[in-house]
């Protein structure tokens, strides 16, 4: 097992580990929820396992994992405003298996803030868009870099079919799935909801 874990990655199973703190479980698999050095730390007692967690500090960002300008990042909503959002940065780059991994992701615990501005969400009818028509609080988003911002958040557009919602839950609590660009459906009750739906990979 590798020393540096970047988010999304796996870890191990729950059959030899638990999952500790800066890590996520899909099905039975532990993944990184956050870039940082793996810890694994004995069992508590003779019959339980060791526990893997990532530790999250500053001093264990890697320069390949630092957001540029034209990065893929996948970004966690965090507050929607009638003008921007403000997310946090959950994977630079990601694979498929990154994505895929993030449907069963709770961890918050991230490095890095981005924002999205109203006049970045789409390339056309930017004076049309209704942020809180378009994003809601805990969607996952694919979106790109487009500038280094200040010195607390990058920002980041959605402009273009490929970047939008790629994981979202209803008011319900739900998942949902894509039906077109703009709607998504929750997969018990049905109930339509909108969104800026990413293009499926």
């Amino acid at each position: 097992m590798t020393s540096f874990a970047t988010p999304g990655q796996v870890l191990g199973n729950l059959s030899a580990y638990l999952p500790g703190a800066g890590t996520h479980v899909t099905e039975n698999t532990i993944h990184a929820s956050l870039a940082g050095p793996i810890v694994t730390s004995p069992p508590a007692t003779k019959s339980s396992k060791p526990t893997l967690s990532i530790v999250k500090s500053s001093a264990s960002i890697s320069d390949a994992t630092l957001p540029e300008v034209g990065s893929v990042v996948l970004a966690r909503v965090l507050r929607v405003q009638p003008r921007q959002l403000n997310s946090s940065i959950l994977a630079v780059n990601p694979s498929l298996s990154t994505i895929t991994s993030y449907t069963s992701a709770t961890d918050d615990e991230t490095q890095f803030q981005a924002v999205l501005r109203k006049e970045d969400v789409r390339a056309f009818e930017k004076d049309k868009v209704v942020m809180n028509e378009m994003f809601r609080v805990g969607d996952i988003v694919k979106a790109v870099v487009i500038s280094l911002g200040d010195e607390r958040n990058y920002y980041i557009s959605t402009a273009g079919n490929d970047y939008g919602v790629i994981i979202a839950r209803s008011q319900a609590g739900n998942p949902m799935v894509p039906t077109s660009w703009k709607e998504m459906r929750d997969t018990i009750t049905g109930k339509a909801e909108t969104r800026k739906v990413a293009k499926p990979a």
